[in-house]
């Protein structure tokens, strides 16, 4: 077989022929049965490591797909608050500005 088999479904292969032994089945027989479950075993193992291997690749894929729409979003937070605070920041001087030329409107009228 090109495969290697591990001794450990060998030996599994081995106890699950045995137990479904029936009487008058010659060693002969059951190894055979023991051959085909180990076979079936390795492809038992091979779908299974495929179809891990493909959920783990649908897994990455998706969880790639989750960080750069979360980093899309923060930067789209990032430009509107920085939008926000350039808007903002110009309203404590124009209030500053507003209060000044108030003052000097009350000066010039009212004291000079």
């Amino acid at each position: 077989m090109p495969d290697k088999i591990s001794k450990q479904s060998q030996d599994e292969s081995l106890a699950i022929a045995n137990s479904t032994q029936k009487p008058g089945q010659t060693k002969a027989q059951t190894k055979l049965i023991a051959a085909g479950i180990e076979k079936g075993i390795a492809v038992y193992k091979k779908q299974h490591k495929a179809k891990m291997r493909t959920q783990d690749k649908q897994r990455k894929k998706s969880q790639r797909a989750q960080e750069s729409s979360n980093v899309n979003n923060l930067n789209t937070i990032d430009e509107t608050n920085a939008a926000t605070t350039s808007s903002s920041a110009k309203l404590p001087w124009a209030l500053l500005v507003l209060s000044w030329l108030g003052f000097i409107t009350y000066i010039t009228l009212f004291l000079l």
